[in-house]
């Protein structure tokens, strides 16, 4: 799988760390930093965990490992810029 910019993805955590979480779709890693997590921001939200499904957005394909958000800001910029590209 190749990972492109703005694309959402459900993808399953599968390592957690004080600065993110390493998840993986089909075979290959990403990385959501613990900023692009819905659990920075909101106190309610529990922190991810290994073995969670989350659906992310595409932040920086060209990384190693791609970077990720599970933010929904984040999701709905690139629905928005998706459409603008159509």
């Amino acid at each position: 799988m190749t990972f492109r910019n703005h694309q959402e993805l459900d993808v399953t955590v599968v390592a957690v760390a004080p600065v993110g979480a390493q998840v993986n779709v089909d075979g290959e890693s990403g990385f959501i930093d613990q900023v692009k997590h819905p659990s920075w921001w909101d106190q309610n939200a529990a922190p991810p965990q290994v073995g969670d499904v989350l659906h992310v957005v595409v932040l920086d394909a060209g990384r190693q490992p791609p970077r990720l958000s599970a933010l929904q800001r984040d999701i709905d910029i690139a629905r928005r810029l998706r459409q603008a590209d159509a």
